[in-house]
């Protein structure tokens, strides 16, 4: 199966998500949320959305004609998956397969179902696809790692799979820098990049800059129309924990009765609670950010005028070479076909 094939089949599999009646994703929500209470039928439904975007025909023809890539010297690549929002690790599965590998995967407990789902609509498509991953328990007789996990899990990877090559992402968090001048509308939009998934993706953004004096009575009036989220139970849990100890430790915070911002330094934040730290000029922020950059997945900025960050309400809506952690997948795998294995 050539590359021409392999992206002809994923586009058609965007395509086949795109078109899920509401029976086909009433019964996925069902299941999902079984399994996993945050996984509601919106957090799919956004999941959804976001590969749906990825798998345009163009855009990765586009992008994979950057790399060198063949089906001659295949690797059987580990994949460690996350699952704290639903489909996650979707990026990896595309990366690996459609770069000619073989995929190994080991689905995160929080996330088993949904994208053993996806694979089934895949070899439907691409029957050849069907010999190209293996779900396993352990990541074992592979010749690469790809993982995901907290900075201690991190630790555990690096050292485990040391004589392997190998990605191993750490905790990262989102933020945003406001300028004081922003439109309802886009304070609005912002609201997307905080609240989606709960606030569980690490391109969600936990951390606000703002310049000193900053006035937040607007944004958090603005944030009235996502108020729903605190009727999913664990959210609402979260809510009253956090601004109970805050009140017992006479923690200064502003309220609206459904997310919490208080000042602190730390990039990232608890459920239901979203972090804010001042600037004092353009200077004192990069400097600010600068300090922060290793732990920094994501920025966002009204219709993105801070260098380096995406328009608000785009932050969960990463394109296909938008890599977490800034690191290229596709190169790292397609080096793998050069690469001697014992």
């Amino acid at each position: 199966m050539n590359l021409e094939a392999r992206i002809q089949a994923f586009a058609l599999l965007g395509k086949k998500i795109q078109g899920l009646s509401s029976g086909e994703k009433e019964k996925l929500y069902e299941k999902a949320t079984q399994l996993n209470p945050w996984f509601t039928p919106a957090s799919i439904d956004l999941s959804f959305n976001g590969i749906a975007h990825l798998l345009n025909e163009k855009n990765l023809s586009a992008w994979a004609s950057g790399y060198t890539l063949s089906t001659e010297k295949e690797k059987k690549v580990g994949v460690a998956m996350a699952g704290n929002i639903p489909l996650v690790g979707f990026h990896d599965y595309l990366c690996v397969l459609l770069s000619g590998n073989q995929l190994v995967a080991k689905l995160s407990s929080q996330d088993p179902f949904l994208l053993t789902e996806i694979h089934s609509w895949l070899i439907d498509i691409e029957p050849q696809f069907e010999n190209k991953i293996h779900f396993e328990e352990r990541l074992k007789n592979v010749d690469a790692i790809i993982a995901t996990g907290s900075d201690n899990t991190a630790r555990y990877f690096e050292y485990y799979f040391r004589n392997l090559p190998h990605i191993i992402r750490k905790n990262r968090s989102s933020c945003a820098i406001l300028m004081g001048e922003e439109s309802t509308d886009h304070l609005m939009e912002f609201g997307q990049d905080v609240f989606s998934y709960f606030g569980l993706g690490c391109r969600n953004v936990s951390k606000l800059y703002v310049p000193e004096g900053y006035a937040f009575d607007t944004l958090l009036k603005t944030w009235e129309p996502y108020k729903a989220i605190a009727d999913h139970h664990k959210y609402a849990n979260n809510y009253w924990y956090q601004k109970s100890i805050m009140l017992m430790d006479q923690i200064p915070f502003l309220d609206n009765g459904f997310v919490i911002l208080t000042q602190k330094e730390q990039l990232v934040s608890p459920i239901s609670v979203v972090y804010y730290e001042t600037y004092k000029d353009q200077a004192d922020l990069k400097q600010k950010l600068e300090i922060q950059k290793d732990k920094i997945q994501c920025m966002v900025s009204a219709n993105g005028w801070f260098e380096g960050s995406v328009p608000f309400g785009k932050a969960q809506m990463p394109e296909l070479w938008d890599y977490a952690d800034g690191i290229d997948t596709m190169r790292f795998l397609g080096e793998l076909f050069s690469l001697r294995v014992a």
